[in-house]
């Protein structure tokens, strides 16, 4: 049987989550069929064809898909799992969206954000704000998963094109309308794909504040992060937040200035290869986990940080 991977994707190009998600199935073994399911999007569906592992992408072309809302897309979906083994997504707004519904509409268990593939049938996944991790085995006849994007590698380049073959789509169930959409547009890298972030807390006290880390971001060439305490004073716009609640990143170099470090924070960025924090308080948890710790006030620390990178050129 087949593995159904679902692609997101702006019916231009791919989102980078659905690569991992790709990296993924490719550890459970056997054929991934890739859905691409939106309005004039054959570009998306032949750049997905050229990706490796994928051996067949299935391009649903219809209206009711063009803005990824999840009341139509789950229909298409359950249908097409009929055939299949295994049902996966990014665990992203989009695809914890959708895969609830389809689990649903399945009668089958929903697991969520997995991190490790065991066994076709066994997953590992953070619990209690990533302080353990659950081994989770599930006997349902169709597995229904949503996958964390910084846990796997992102599927390359195939050496040649898996073939495509449309499927019809099963029309707009009437029971959600798109009305609009807000984009948040940045210079900066996109913070959950980002290399380096650097990420701001409660200590930086306001918004003007965090003009600091935008002068340190410009020299690293980092997205610009936040915790949730950060976020609920207003100091900075909710897509910023990184935590059980926000975003998860794996960023080469994770900057932490002005966090405390409460778990529900550390959830979300604990995947990061290098940690380096800035905090005055030296009991401050975040120390628990960086692997470079400077105990110290950020408001000195981080403008002779600059100074010194601007000297480096």
């Amino acid at each position: 049987m087949a593995i159904l991977v679902i692609a997101e994707h702006d019916n231009v190009a791919l989102k980078s989550a659905t690569l991992t998600t790709l990296g993924a199935a490719a550890r459970l073994g056997g054929e991934v069929h890739l859905l691409v399911a939106g309005a004039g999007c054959a570009a998306v569906a032949e750049a997905a064809a050229r990706l490796s592992g994928v051996t067949k992408v299935l391009l649903a072309d219809a209206a009711e898909y063009a803005h990824g809302t999840a009341e139509p897309l789950a229909p298409l979906v359950v249908g097409l799992a009929q055939g299949a083994s295994h049902v996966l997504a990014p665990a992203t707004s989009f695809g914890k969206n959708l895969l609830p519904r389809v689990a649903a509409l399945l009668d089958v268990a929903m697991i969520s954000e997995i991190i490790g593939v065991v066994g076709p049938d066994t997953f590992t996944r953070p619990i209690y704000a990533g302080n353990a991790i659950a081994t989770v085995q599930s006997a349902d006849p169709i597995k229904v998963i949503t996958v964390r994007g910084t846990a796997f590698e992102a599927a390359g380049p195939a050496t040649a094109a898996a073939p495509i073959e449309a499927v019809k789509g099963t029309g707009d169930p009437g029971l959600s309308a798109f009305v609009s959409a807000e984009l948040t547009t940045s210079a900066r890298p996109e913070l959950t794909t980002a290399r380096v972030v650097i990420a701001g807390g409660r200590g930086l006290q306001s918004s003007a504040n965090f003009r600091m880390l935008e002068l340190l971001a410009d020299r690293l060439g980092a997205a610009i992060g936040a915790s949730r305490a950060a976020v609920d004073a207003g100091f900075i716009a909710n897509d910023a937040q990184i935590g059980q609640t926000g975003k998860i990143v794996a960023p080469e170099l994770y900057i932490a200035v002005g966090i405390s470090g409460a778990i529900q924070h550390l959830a979300g960025m604990t995947g990061a290869k290098v940690i380096v924090a800035i905090n005055k308080d030296e009991e401050a948890p975040i120390f628990q986990v960086a692997d470079y710790g400077l105990v110290a006030d950020l408001f000195k620390a981080v403008p002779d940080l600059i100074q010194e990178l601007e000297k480096a050129g």
